[in-house]
């Protein structure tokens, strides 16, 4: 083993590195094959977009959609989960209504203004 001190943006690693034998390789380390990515549901629609839109407050990632197009909602009624911050915060219905759009899938990524649902 040789030890070798290295600085990378001013941050200073102790590292040992193995000296192999003469033609020798080293060992292949072991890679876990990957999972193909999960095709996302779309955003659902039932026509038109609505007259009322319902924005994130903050950017964010949408960890749960609680709503679907076509269904009514009431004020304050809870339509999806929006975590910013590690903290889990509620998307509520500003008013009695239906839902015409929903434009975010679970697990996108929003940013603050962003539309998240549109009701009628």
């Amino acid at each position: 083993m040789k030890n070798y001190r290295i600085t990378v943006n001013g941050n200073v690693y102790d590292v040992e590195v193995e000296e192999l034998a003469a033609g020798a390789a080293p060992a292949p380390a072991a890679v876990a094959p990957k999972a193909a990515p999960k095709a996302a549901p779309k955003p659902t629609a039932s026509g038109a977009e609505g007259a009322v839109k319902v924005n994130a407050p903050m950017p964010g990632k949408i960890l749960s959609v609680k709503v679907s197009a076509g269904q009514a909602v009431k004020k304050g009624e809870v339509i999806m989960i929006l975590e910013a911050m590690k903290m889990e915060n509620e998307i509520v219905a500003p008013e009695d209504g239906t839902v015409a759009t929903v434009n975010v899938n679970e697990g996108a990524s929003v940013e603050a203004g962003s539309v998240l649902a549109t009701l009628n």
